[in-house]
C-alpha cells in the first residue's frame, strides 16, 4: 500500500426526494484524510441513499457531493481513486472470486497481478477458483472489501463491512481500516453495530430523517450527550452521601455488589479529597465514562422512524 496523502469527501446541501418522501435533507459534512469516519443513524435515516449518491449510483435532487473535488461520473478510471462496499452479493454467484475480480480489473486497466494480491489480503486465496454463489455471508464480504481494495484507492467506503463476519474477521477489518487511515487513506464507515463503531471509529458523521445531527470526534459525541458520573463503594456510604451532597455533588444509589453510589457534579479527585478529610473509607472510586450507544440513543430518540410500543409509552 503506498502512503500518500488521502482524499476527501464533501457534501454540500445534499438532498433526496422520492415523490412527497425526503429521504436526504439539505445534508452537509466532509470527511477527511488519515481517519477513519463512522457513518451513523437510525434506521431509514437515509445513510445508505447518501453513500449512493456519493458514489453516482443515485442522482441528488439538489446539492453536491465531490471526492477530491470531483464527481464521481467524472473520475477518469475510478477504482483507482475510490473503492466501495455497499452489497456484499453483488457478483454473479456462477462467477469464481478471481474471474470477478479480474473483470472488475480488466474494466479499469489494472494489471491482473493485483487481484491475486487483494485476494492474499482478505484471506480467500485457497477458495479464489470457488464460485462466487457458494460463498457463505463473510467470503462475500471479504470479496467485496477485495473488491474495494483492487485499485488501491484513495478513498475506501463501507457499508456494514462486518456484517456475516466471526469474531476473528471482524478483529482484521477493523485493524485494517485503521491502517488505511494511517497511511493517510480517507475511511468512511457505515454501521449500525454501535460497540464495534466505538472501537473503529474516530471521527463520527450521524445523521437522523435525513439531516445532520452530528459531526466531530467520538470522544465530544460521547462527552456531549452523556453525563460522565463516578462509581463509589464505601462502607460508610450514608454519611457519605450526606457529605457528598453538602458539597454540590448528586447522588444516586448503586445497586450492585456491594451496594455503592452514583455520583456527578463532581470528579474523582474532589470525591477523594472530601472523603479522606472526613475520615471516610473508600473502597472503590470509579469515574464511569458514558458510551456511544447511550450518546446515541440520546441524540437520535427523536429521529427513529419507527418505536415499539414500549419506547412509544416511555417516549
Amino acid at each position: 500500500m503506498r502512503a500518500t496523502i488521502g482524499r476527501m469527501i464533501e457534501a454540500s446541501g445534499l438532498t433526496k426526494r422520492y415523490g412527497r418522501t425526503v429521504a436526504v435533507d439539505n445534508l452537509s459534512f466532509t470527511v477527511g484524510e488519515g481517519r477513519v469516519t463512522g457513518f451513523l443513524g437510525p434506521n431509514g435515516a437515509g445513510k445508505s441513499t447518501t453513500m449512493r449518491m456519493i458514489l453516482g449510483l443515485d442522482r441528488p435532487t439538489s446539492g453536491d457531493v465531490l471526492l477530491d473535488g470531483k464527481h464521481y461520473r467524472n473520475l477518469h478510471q475510478p477504482l483507482r481513486t475510490v473503492g466501495a462496499l455497499l452489497d456484499a452479493k453483488w457478483v454473479h454467484p456462477n462467477r469464481s472470486a478471481r474471474a470477478h475480480l479480474r473483470w472488475l480489473a480488466a474494466s479499469n486497466k489494472l494489471p491482473t497481478s493485483r487481484v491475486d494480491e487483494v485476494l492474499d489480503l482478505v484471506g480467500l486465496t485457497s477458495v479464489a477458483k470457488k464460485n462466487a454463489g457458494g460463498f457463505s455471508l463473510g467470503m462475500s464480504q471479504r470479496l467485496g472489501i477485495a473488491a474495494a481494495l483492487l485499485g488501491d484507492p484513495q478513498v475506501l467506503l463501507f457499508d456494514e463491512p462486518v456484517n456475516g463476519l466471526d469474531p476473528e474477521g471482524i478483529l482484521w477489518i477493523r485493524r485494517f481500516m485503521h491502517q488505511l487511515a494511517e497511511n493517510g487513506r480517507t475511511v468512511f464507515v457505515s454501521s449500525h453495530l454501535l460497540s464495534e463503531m466505538a472501537q473503529t471509529a474516530q471521527d463520527l458523521v450521524v445523521i437522523g430523517r435525513g439531516k445532520l445531527i452530528y459531526q466531530g470526534t467520538v470522544e465530544d459525541f460521547i462527552a456531549h450527550a452523556t453525563e460522565t458520573t463516578v462509581l463509589v463503594r464505601s462502607p460508610q456510604l450514608d454519611a457519605l452521601a450526606e457529605l457528598l451532597r453538602i458539597g454540590g455533588g448528586t447522588v444516586a444509589p448503586d445497586t450492585g455488589t456491594p451496594p455503592g453510589l452514583r455520583v456527578s457534579g463532581m470528579d474523582s479527585a474532589e470525591i477523594g479529597e472530601l472523603a479522606a478529610a472526613n475520615g471516610i473509607v473508600l473502597h472503590e472510586l470509579n469515574p464511569q465514562v458514558g458510551s456511544l450507544e447511550q450518546a446515541f440513543m440520546q441524540l437520535t430518540g427523536d429521529a427513529v422512524e419507527y418505536h415499539t410500543h414500549e419506547e412509544a409509552s416511555s417516549a
